[in-house]
């Protein structure tokens, strides 16, 4: 299942091997300045939870398969979480749990091959070079040990060299996300630096999913038929958007569509409708002044 699904994304996208040629990449993004005064983390409101909800299923009971979404406002501490108890295949969005177990094992700067071992893995989503950092890290035993020291309690790393089979729940991986990319984190700085790099240079082929709510984007995605669901496509986009002002870490989650093209349609749309409810001027839901 797995090998076939992969080897059919590798002749849609013709994506080349771990000693392949570097493309010109898109603008680095910036990591974004926190308000000075810090917001406390909070739940969405009542008022605009219930909302969001009401719209997302509304518009979810027209579309095939299933999908679950989590989003941290940096800006405001404010997060929200949309059918997400049951988890999902990650796909390729499990190189990001990857990148960063491998980050953390490391001491000191990445050599030459590392870096091409771990740039290939995100911006190319090369699933040799995934094989590699896999049994690095220590495989499925190594990469549930550190998820689980850092608080992921809900992810399910694949068996062997299966890690495309990682199960896990969208605010897991806006988690992982965080340990990525947050300063109060473990990851020095220039290994933040070098991960949001890798991730939002990713091939232009692969620059779909939460960059459809706009702004500037850092993400991996993940999309793979699936044959524990009759061939349908598992379509997953996970990453940090600058929307209108807001520093927002999301993850998209989605199974069972019929087209890799209808899963990615759905996924943008879950990822515009949220931005918009929690950034759009005319919902402004929270501030920083308003969480406490």
């Amino acid at each position: 299942m797995f090998v076939r699904g992969f080897s059919l994304i590798v002749a849609l996208l013709a994506v080349a091997g771990c000693a392949g040629p570097s493309v010109a990449a898109p603008p680095v993004v910036t990591p974004v300045p926190r308000p000075v005064a810090v917001a406390v983390e909070s739940v969405l409101p009542d008022g605009a939870r219930r909302a969001l909800d009401r719209e997302l299923a509304r518009y979810l009971r027209e579309r095939p398969g299933r999908a679950a979404l989590a989003v941290y406002d940096r800006t405001t501490g404010v997060r929200y979480a949309f059918r997400e108890h049951t988890p999902f295949m990650l796909a390729s969005v499990a190189k990001m749990d990857i990148l960063l177990a491998f980050l953390l094992g490391k001491e000191g700067e990445l050599d030459d091959y590392e870096r091409e071992l771990t740039s290939r893995m995100i911006r190319y989503s090369d699933n040799d070079c995934a094989h590699e950092l896999y049994m690095l890290v220590g495989g499925r035993k190594g990469l549930t040990g550190v998820l689980r020291r850092l608080g992921v309690e809900h992810t399910w790393p694949g068996p062997g060299l299966y890690w495309g089979t990682t199960r896990s729940r969208p605010s897991d991986q806006v988690k992982v996300l965080e340990w990525l990319t947050d300063a109060g984190g473990p990851l020095p700085l220039h290994d933040r630096r070098y991960a949001l790099q890798l991730m939002s240079s990713v091939h232009p082929s692969q620059a779909w999913g939460v960059s459809a709510a706009g702004g500037e984007v850092a993400l991996k995605n993940g999309w793979l038929p699936s044959d524990a669901h009759g061939g349908l496509w598992t379509v997953n986009s996970v990453g940090r958007l600058d929307v209108r002002g807001h520093e927002l870490l999301m993850a998209v989650l989605s199974e069972r569509s019929p087209t890799m093209e209808t899963g990615i349609a759905t996924v943008e749309e879950l990822a515009r409708l949220t931005a918009d409810a929690l950034t759009g001027p005319e919902k402004t839901l929270v501030s920083a002044s308003e969480v406490f």
